[in-house]
């Protein structure tokens, strides 16, 4: 019975280590915040750069898009760590207040025992030790229970020692906790603040072009620029598959000129020649229509069409060679039909992209990608992942460039997808 009691007391003075996951979590949250801090300071870097150099309108304004959506995003995760840091440090002081009680609770016991040692001696004990001496059972049992009884006082005392440090240990950490809850408060305050300042001017610059005929002359060149740079590469692209389809309808046409000049030796009585191995191409000679099942490369709102029309942040007619589709941060882009990817690239006006061609010479493009994960060459599936979608080289935040040409004619991608 009295080692049941032992047993109890210790559970209850030293009740199980909670587990390390909120500890981990903190951690695993500091180094996200440290990643985008680094991010940030990059993206300021490269706007402040942009702008003493005086560079085109479209990517300071794309610079000062995605600068925003950074700051809104740390601010955002800022605020995440804020939070599990605040539970960690109340979970903390409950806990130490519950140790602070059963420290007290274990002072006032070892006082009761020093008073009773002070006025009965340990003669008590002496009593115990000898009728468990004297009485028959087992002496290991006995050994135990007499080792315990001279040791008893010096456990209690451990004991309390024990719970001392760790209430030590746990305010050191509490302290830690505090101290970075201020920093990451004031560092929060700080964002929202710039966030403020980065929101107007934006607004100043939008406001500019919207008045400034200048300004508006050179977005509008910038944009037309970026328009070719994508058709010049698209051209490319068809011009290089034309060229393969001719050297592989030149080699087929080898192949038999070859077998025919053996047909025609072994029908002389001649040995024939060694045949060569030519694989074989397919052979298209021109655009044909994509058939087989689509896909939507991105769930989300177009917000931005085929053909001419007003420009949502320049506010200047333009011709979209594709459409734009919102998306969500950390969603998949996906192909939208089976092919070969032909070029993975950074493209002026589309940051990362990725360009697919299908059967009979269609291409796809997908711009302002966050990330990729696919390499040139590699066969895709239908809807199959191919990036992440971001706001890199966007003017308005997150979202997918996404265009179909049929050779080098571009073609509504809305429709294009309809087609079975």
């Amino acid at each position: 019975m009295r080692l049941f009691t032992i047993l109890l007391c210790l559970l209850v003075c030293f009740p199980l280590a909670a587990p390390k996951k909120t500890d981990a979590q903190i951690k695993e949250q500091k180094q996200a915040l440290k990643k985008l801090e680094g991010d940030l300071a990059k993206k300021r870097q490269e706007l402040a750069m942009l702008e003493s150099e005086e560079k085109g309108v479209l990517n300071t304004i794309s610079l000062l898009d995605q600068n925003l959506n950074q700051t809104r995003t740390y601010i955002a995760e800022l605020a995440k760590s804020e939070a599990m840091v605040q539970g960690a440090v109340v979970r903390l002081a409950a806990d130490i207040d519950s140790l602070d009680r059963k420290i007290v609770e274990r002072k006032e016991a070892m006082r009761r025992r020093i008073r009773s040692l002070y006025v009965n001696g340990r003669q008590s004990e002496a009593l115990v030790l000898y009728n468990l001496l004297s009485q028959k059972g087992n002496p290991d049992r006995q050994v135990y229970w007499v080792h315990h009884i001279l040791n008893e006082d010096r456990e209690q005392v451990l004991m309390l020692s024990r719970m001392m440090e760790e209430r030590d240990e746990m305010k050191k950490t509490e302290q830690g906790h505090l101290e970075d809850l201020n920093r990451m408060r004031s560092r929060k305050a700080q964002e929202e603040k710039g966030l403020v300042t980065q929101m107007s001017g934006q607004e100043k610059m939008l406001l500019s072009l919207k008045q400034d005929k200048n300004m508006q002359k050179k977005a509008l060149q910038e944009f037309e620029r970026n328009q070719k740079t994508m058709q010049a590469l698209i051209k490319k692209l068809e011009e290089k598959r034309k060229k393969e389809i001719e050297a592989a309808k030149k080699a087929e046409e080898e192949r038999k000129r070859k077998e025919k000049a053996a047909k025609a030796k072994k029908g002389k009585g001649g040995k024939p020649e060694k045949e060569e191995k030519v694989v074989k191409k397919p052979q298209v000679a021109v655009t044909t229509p994509v058939t087989g099942p689509k896909c939507m490369p991105l769930k989300g709102e177009v917000i931005s069409q085929y053909g001419l029309q007003e420009h949502p942040v320049l506010h200047i007619t333009t011709r979209n060679l594709g459409v734009e589709i919102r998306g969500k941060k950390g969603s998949a882009v996906r192909a939208a039909a089976a092919g070969t990817v032909a070029m993975v690239a950074e493209i002026d006006g589309r940051g990362p992209s990725v360009i697919i061609e299908h059967e009979g010479g269609t291409y796809s493009v997908y711009g302002h990608l966050q990330s990729i994960r696919v390499q040139e060459g590699k066969t895709v599936q239908n809807c199959e992942e191919i990036g992440i979608v971001g706001d890199i080289a966007s003017l308005n935040g997150i979202k997918l460039y996404f265009q179909v040409s049929e050779g080098t004619q571009t073609v509504d991608p809305l429709e294009w997808l309809k087609q079975k």
